[in-house]
């Protein structure tokens, strides 16, 4: 276990080198990092939750800006439906002067339903989700929908000992102009050490629009999970999807 520890911290650094190298002079460069712990629910105990804390720099490892952290309630229907309620907090900061506090502060709250389907070594995740959200206490309503699609490499499900690759896309859409607000892409490598710990590494790319414009901006995407497995549970692949 310490020798495939090693190696995989070996990988995901010199992956995250790469980027910095080939980006490092790139004002657009950022950086997620994401921690989440998660108690999936089975056949036996349907229910289940996580909680995931964010930050998010404007630079490599650098220029803090946000933080956000958010719980969720569970609920298998089946293993392949899963339904969601979450709520969370978001704040962003001026990374130039954090003295000033959080410049846009967000409560939000979210339905959730996720449609799983395993063809072979092909894993898909259709993840629908309706939000209400108080931004700096402004109500506004959002609706997104999620494409992920995962691909094992040394095994044909994700387990134990597992390498794998993530990719996803996610778009963001209000009742109001701009209808359409946000779209959200990723692609990255992960490794399952054991039936408890994920960790992925890779880059994702955050658009925002508006009715004139629209800005995005690469990041380098740092996850690690902790599952939580309770005791007597059903052991069967579970997709080692990001909660955000």
């Amino acid at each position: 276990m310490l020798k495939t520890l090693k190696q995989v911290s070996f990988v995901l650094i010199v992956l995250t080198l790469i980027v910095f190298t080939a980006k490092a002079q790139d004002s657009k460069l950022g950086t997620w990092a994401i921690a989440t712990v998660v108690m999936p629910g089975d056949s036996v105990r349907h229910w289940g939750g996580y909680t995931e804390f964010q930050v998010r720099m404007n630079g490599p490892l650098s220029q803090f800006q946000y933080y956000e952290a958010k719980v969720g309630l569970s609920y298998n229907i089946d293993k392949n439906f899963i339904a969601l309620l979450g709520t969370g907090t978001y704040h962003t900061f001026d990374y130039n002067d954090l003295s000033k506090g959080a410049i846009t502060n967000e409560t939000r709250f979210w339905e959730q339903m996720t449609i799983n389907q395993y063809l072979s070594r092909l894993k898909f995740e259709h993840r629908y989700r309706a939000e209400q959200r108080i931004v700096n206490d402004v109500y506004r309503n959002r609706f997104r929908y999620r494409l992920n699609m995962f691909i094992p490499l040394n095994n044909k499900k994700i387990i134990a000992k597992t390498w794998f690759i993530s990719v996803f896309d996610e778009i963001f859409i209000n009742n109001k102009a701009p209808n359409f607000e946000r779209n959200r892409v990723s692609a990255a490598l992960g490794y399952q050490f054991d039936q408890k710990w994920i960790a992925q590494a890779g880059w994702l790319n955050q658009t925002n629009f508006t009715e004139r414009t629209s800005s995005g901006k690469n990041n380098v995407m740092l996850m690690l999970m902790y599952r939580i497995n309770r005791k007597n549970s059903q052991q069967r692949e579970q997709l080692p999807t990001t909660t955000d």
